[in-house]
C-alpha cells in the first residue's frame, strides 16, 4: 500500500464520519480514541514500534499469535489514520520498515498510564510471555524519577538476541535498540528472555534467588541502586463479594 502523507480522515469529512462514531456514536474524545486504536492487536502493534521502525517479519516474530493477514490489516489501517508510516532503511540494510509518526509516538504516554493502572489488578499475570520491547517500555514506565538524584549512566540490556542501550539521566531513562555490542556501558544486564528480568527488577530478588537467569555486569552497588529505581504501584485491595 502506498504511503499516505495525510490521514484518511483529514482528506474527507465523509470519510471521517466512517471512523468517528463507528462504534459508539459518542463525541467523547476518549471514545474516539478507542475507535482509532481499540481493535484487537492494534495497541500491541503500536507498542512494538515504540522504540523505532521494524520490519513486518520482526513484528510478526514478536507477536507469534498474530496472523500475517491481521497484521497487514492493522498496519494498513494505522497508515491510513496517520499513526504509522513506511520508511526504507539505507544500505547496507536496504529494508522496508514500519514506524510511528510523531502523532503515533505520543501514544507512549497512553500505554504508560494504562500499564500503571492495569498492573495494580491483583489478577494481573506476569508469567505470561513478555516481548523485549514491552520490557523496555515497562522500565521507562515504572521508573521512580524521585529516586534518580545525581545518577547518570549508560546501561546495556541483552534480551535474548535483542540488544538495547539505556541512558539514565535526571529526566528519566531513554532506551533505543542497538547492534550486538554496546561500547563500555556502566552496567550490563543479560538474560535469555524478558521474563527473566522481572523477579530481580520488580520482585527485588537477588539474581541468585531468581535462579541466576539474569547476569549483571558492572559495579554491584551501582547495579543495586539502579534496580531500586523501578517500583510497581501497589495492588488494589479487592473486597469480597457479598
Amino acid at each position: 500500500m502506498k504511503l499516505q502523507k495525510e490521514t484518511k480522515v483529514g482528506r474527507d469529512v465523509q470519510d471521517a464520519r466512517k471512523v468517528h462514531g463507528k462504534w459508539y456514536g459518542d463525541a467523547c474524545a476518549a471514545a474516539f480514541g478507542m475507535e482509532l486504536i481499540g481493535e484487537r492487536w492494534t495497541l500491541l502493534v503500536i507498542r512494538e514500534l515504540m522504540l523505532g521502525g521494524r520490519r513486518f517479519s520482526d513484528i510478526r516474530a514478536s507477536l507469534p499469535n498474530l496472523s500475517a493477514k491481521t497484521l497487514t490489516e492493522r498496519l494498513e489501517t494505522l497508515q491510513e489514520l496517520g499513526i504509522v508510516e513506511r520508511a526504507h532503511l539505507p544500505p547496507p540494510v536496504s529494508a522496508q520498515v514500519y514506524q510511528l509518526t510523531e502523532w503515533g509516538r505520543g501514544l507512549e504516554k497512553v500505554l504508560q498510564e494504562l500499564g500503571r493502572w492495569a498492573v495494580r489488578a491483583p489478577f494481573h499475570d506476569p508469567s505470561l510471555p513478555l516481548t523485549p520491547t514491552s520490557l523496555m517500555l515497562s522500565m521507562r514506565t515504572m521508573l521512580d524519577h524521585r529516586k534518580i538524584g545525581d545518577m547518570e549512566l549508560w546501561v546495556a540490556f541483552d534480551v535474548g538476541e535483542d540488544h538495547f542501550a539505556g541512558r539514565l539521566r535526571h529526566d528519566g531513562l531513554s532506551i533505543h535498540p542497538v547492534g550486538d555490542t554496546m561500547m563500555t556501558p556502566d552496567l550490563r544486564f543479560s538474560a535469555r528472555s524478558a521474563s527473566d528480568f522481572l523477579p530481580v527488577f520488580y520482585g527485588k530478588q537477588t539474581p541468585e534467588e531468581a535462579g541466576n537467569r539474569l547476569a549483571i555486569g558492572g559495579d554491584a552497588d551501582l547495579a543495586r541502586r539502579f534496580i531500586d529505581l523501578f517500583v510497581l504501584p501497589a495492588k488494589v485491595e479487592m473486597k469480597a463479594a457479598g
